[in-house]
């Protein structure tokens, strides 16, 4: 299957497995709850593809669709990748403002989303932002009806896994969004190697908690269809609720970034002593932020599951990924190995990550993107390789805090303060400081019943935890929840800058 194009991998696995359960449409009660097979993937996603064909979807024609994760959604993607269509997925959470320019970058031919839901009128919306564009999109609804259509009249499928055919954007939280162009062998290649990462089994049963229009929608998809196993669907993830659909169905995989740890932690801790939270869990995987190496070892002792933590961005959705196999050190303290064929290079000067190999972008659309003279993709984060090979995150290049021209690590501090019995979250930010030039402040977020923190106090336990005086925090702020984005809930720090960063005149 090198080298060929997403569909062919549906058609290679339906006809390999075709009654196997590929998706279940998870909900609290059983009657609520919808499956589909890979053989029912397959043809359903054709009809999809046809009845979008007949509305005038053709191969190359640009398409935002904005759905939320259900099985509908799932065919609507595949069906345009049958068709060969250029889509780009965008976030439920998003509106007027992110759509809207999501819809004049693209140039979209035509929009997809899901009507009414959860009480916003998504197709009026729609209706609204393509009338004020010189060539307005055309609106499809695709809910629990969809476009339908007769096969036998679709043209042959695409053939060429390197052109781009996926715009996907990143976060835009330190800056506008960028869309990143994939392909299919880009997406493929991220999935399969996903898939080897996790070792996973025949008996494995995955679940998507998270937006299926992030980029790691395909990378799942990928995963499914090469191991042949079934994954839980979610709507929208919230806990309880998640639990009785993860318990239903024997959910073995879960996860997505360090605010999910977190989640099914705290709901591990409000259960009796001695019960387990998901009986069947063996794996919590994922990535997109940074985590804690006390935050592993919490999972592995009360969750009872093993925790393994990846390095992936919107730019290469697969860079490297903990092996379950690993010892505990390295899971807690790395974020896993490259796959043979990913080029994982440290700048000399900065400690800047820089990238290479089959899983990275072609670029951004309409804008150059940060590719170095030998072809490496400049990351923005920062890190240093193990002697092992194993990657660590040591922080972004504008999470460097520059304190009396002393360069200071927030996420160092942000693990101490992390192991903090009343802190629940962290995030350090660097505030303009007219004396020096930025000053540390702390930025925490508490558990339910904690104490009272104080700046002296939260100081004083980080300097018995060994940590240089010149790096603590000048500043504490408590909030009651850290402001998180939309998909895989990383903390937004240009948020806390511009809420506590005031005139820079000094503390």
């Amino acid at each position: 299957m090198t080298g060929s194009t997403l569909w062919d991998l549906v058609v290679w696995r339906a006809a390999r497995t075709p009654d196997a359960t590929a998706l279940v449409q998870g909900a609290e009660s059983p009657r609520d709850e919808r499956r589909i097979s890979f053989g029912e993937l397959r043809e359903r996603a054709e009809r999809v593809a046809a009845g979008l064909s007949a509305r005038g979807v053709r191969a190359g024609s640009r398409v935002v669709w904005q759905l939320p994760t259900r099985i509908e959604t799932v065919l609507v993607s595949l069906a345009l990748a049958r068709l060969g269509a250029v889509q780009s997925p965008v976030l439920p959470l998003y509106r007027e403002h992110e759509v809207g320019q999501v819809l004049r970058r693209t140039r979209a031919a035509f929009v997809v989303v899901p009507g009414v839901r959860r009480g916003v009128d998504h197709t009026a919306m729609a209706r609204r932002l393509a009338a004020e564009l010189p060539a307005p999109p055309t609106v499809v609804e695709a809910y629990d009806t969809l476009p339908d259509g007769d096969p036998t009249t679709l043209p042959a499928p695409p053939t060429d896994p390197d052109e781009p055919r996926w715009i996907y954007w990143t976060s835009g939280t330190t800056a506008a969004p960028r869309g990143v162009l994939h392909t299919d062998r880009s997406l493929r290649t991220a999935g399969g190697w996903l898939a080897a990462a996790l070792r996973l089994g025949p008996d494995d049963v995955g679940s998507m908690a998270f937006p299926y229009a992030h980029v790691a929608g395909p990378d799942y998809t990928v995963m499914l269809l090469v191991h042949g196993i079934p994954a839980v669907l979610l709507e929208h993830f919230a806990l309880p609720a998640a639990l009785a659909p993860y318990r239903r169905h024997r959910v073995t995989l879960a996860g997505g970034s360090t605010a999910f740890y977190s989640l099914f932690l705290a709901a591990q801790r409000a259960l009796p002593p001695g019960r387990r939270l998901l009986p069947s869990l063996r794996l919590l995987a994922g990535g997109g932020a940074p985590k804690p190496p006390a935050l592993y070892h919490e999972v592995v002792a009360e969750l009872g599951c093993q925790l393994t933590h990846g390095y992936a961005l919107t730019e290469a959705p697969m860079v490297t990924m903990g092996d379950p196999h690993d010892s505990a050190d390295l899971l807690a303290t790395t974020d896993g190995r490259p796959p043979a064929g990913m080029e994982v290079r440290i700048a000399p000067e900065s400690g800047e990550i820089l990238l290479r190999g089959p899983v990275v972008c072609r670029g951004y659309l309409d804008e150059p993107a940060p590719f170095d003279a030998d072809g490496f993709l400049r990351t923005g984060d920062l890190g240093h390789l193990t002697p092992t090979g194993h990657l660590v995150i040591t922080g972004r290049l504008k999470d460097i805090i520059i304190r009396k021209g002393e360069n200071i690590s927030a996420r160092e501090i942000e693990d101490l303060l992390y192991r903090h019995p009343d802190i629940a979250d962290a995030a350090v930010v660097g505030l303009p400081d007219l004396e020096r030039g930025e000053l540390v402040c702390a930025v925490v977020e508490q558990p339910p019943g904690a104490e009272a923190l104080t700046l002296d106090a939260v100081t004083a336990r980080l300097l018995a935890q060994g940590l240089a005086r010149h790096k603590l925090p000048e500043r504490l702020e408590v909030l009651p929840a850290l402001p998180r984005g939309t998909t895989l809930r990383k903390v937004l720090k240009q948020e806390l800058r511009e809420r506590f960063g005031g005139d820079g005149g000094g503390a």
